[in-house]
C-alpha cells in the first residue's frame, strides 16, 4: 500500500514522502527498501541502519529521535496501530492443489500450495496440506495430517511426525478496553537439518521475520514452540513442553518434560532443564537447573529441597520451645 493510505487506515500524523509504497513490514534493523517498522522506545530506535525509502510507526516521544528526512506515521498507541495494520499484509494463501509434482512420493488427499520447491527422496504421507512458497531439502518425511504454513523453509533429512502444524499463527494480541486485537503474524519458520519432530507439534510462525530450528535438534511429541523463538543446534525437547515467544534456547539444551519458558527468556549452551520445572529468568551459566519452584542452580534445589521435607518436624520442636 502507499504510506498515504496506511496513515488514513491508522488515523495517523504522517511527515515524510507521501508517495512511499509500502510493500511489506519488517524488524527495525532490516534495511530492505519500501519496507514499514514498529518503533516503541529507544532500542528499537538505534537498531535502524537506514532511513531511505523506508517508513517507522511510532509516538510523539519517540519521533523526536528520528532525523528530519524521515518517514514517520506518528500515533498515540504504535503497538495498537500496528496489530491493526498486520491484518492487511497477512498474505492469504492461493488456491490448493491436488497434484503433487513428480519426483515426489505421496499419499491420498494432499494438497499443495504455489511456489513449492523441493529436493531429492521427499515422501509426505496423507491428508498432508502444504501452503505456498514452501521449501523442501532432501530427504523429506512428512506423515499424516501434517500443515505446512506458507513460506517454510525445511532443510535436508527432516521427519514431522502426525498431526504437526508448522507455521501455525502465533498467540500475539493487543489488549483494547476489553477486547483483544489480533496481531496477525506475517514471517516464517526455519528448519534446519537433520531434525526430528514428533506427533501433534505446534511451531508458530514468527511475528514479522522467523522462528527458527536448528539444524540437530529433536522434538518429542505435544511441544508448543511460540512465534520467534530460536532453537539452538543440537537440543533435545522432550514431550509437552511450551516455550512462550521470543525466547532464545541455546546449543545442546535438553528439556524435560512438561517444561515451562516464559517469553523472551535465553539459555547458554549447554543447560538441563530438568522435567516439570517453570523457567522464569535467563539461564546464563551451563548446568542442570530444577524449577518446580523459582528456578536455581540443581545442587542449590536439592538443599532447599531437603528442608521442605523437614518443616513440620521444625514447627514442632518449635512449638515445644515456645511451651
Amino acid at each position: 500500500m502507499n504510506i498515504d493510505e496506511i496513515a488514513k487506515i491508522l488515523n495517523a500524523d504522517f511527515f515524510g514522502d507521501k508517495d512511499l509504497y509500502i510493500s511489506k513490514i519488517v524488524e527495525p534493523e532490516n534495511d530492505e527498501l519500501n519496507t514499514l517498522s514498529l518503533v516503541v522506545d529507544k532500542n528499537n530506535f538505534f537498531k535502524i541502519s537506514s532511513f531511505t525509502n523506508k517508513a517507522y510507526i511510532t509516538d510523539k516521544e519517540i519521533k523526536k529521535l528520528f532525523p528530519s528526512n524521515a518517514n514517520i506515521l506518528v500515533v498515540d498507541r504504535p503497538k495498537y496501530s500496528f496489530a491493526l495494520l498486520t491484518k492487511f499484509y497477512k498474505k492469504k494463501h492461493s488456491q490448493l492443489s491436488n497434484t503433487i509434482p513428480q519426483g515426489i512420493l505421496s499419499g491420498l488427499n494432499c494438497s499443495l500450495g504455489s511456489n513449492f520447491i523441493f529436493g531429492s527422496e521427499c515422501e509426505i504421507s496423507n491428508n498432508v496440506i502444504i501452503e505456498d512458497n514452501v521449501t523442501f531439502g532432501d530427504k523429506v518425511f512428512i506423515e499424516n495430517n501434517v500443515t505446512i504454513g506458507s513460506g517454510t523453509v525445511i532443510g535436508d533429512n527432516v521427519r514431522i511426525g502426525e498431526g504437526t502444524v508448522i507455521g501455525s499463527e502465533g498467540f500475539g494480541n493487543i489488549l483494547s478496553g476489553d477486547s483483544w486485537i489480533h496481531i496477525y503474524h506475517l514471517g516464517i519458520v526455519e528448519i534446519g537439518n537433520n531434525v526430528a519432530i514428533g506427533a501433534n507439534c505446534c511451531i508458530d510462525r514468527a511475528t514479522i521475520d522467523k522462528t527458527i530450528i536448528c539444524s540437530g535438534v529433536i522434538i518429542d511429541n505435544l511441544v508448543h514452540i511460540a512465534h520467534n523463538v530460536f532453537i539452538g543446534e543440537g537440543t533435545a525437547i522432550a514431550a509437552k513442553v511450551g516455550i512462550a515467544g521470543s525466547c532464545r534456547i541455546g546449543k545442546r539444551n535438553l528439556i524435560g518434560g512438561m517444561v515451562g519458558i516464559i517469553d523472551h527468556v535465553s539459555t547458554t549452551d549447554d543447560v538441563v532443564i530438568t522435567a516439570t520445572s517453570t523457567v522464569t529468568s535467563n539461564l546464563n551459566e551451563s548446568g542442570t537447573y530444577t524449577g518446580i519452584m523459582p528456578i536455581t542452580k540443581h545442587a542449590k534445589w536439592k538443599r532447599i529441597a531437603y528442608w521442605i521435607t523437614k518443616l513440620d518436624k521444625i514447627l514442632k520442636l518449635l512449638n515445644l520451645k515456645k511451651i
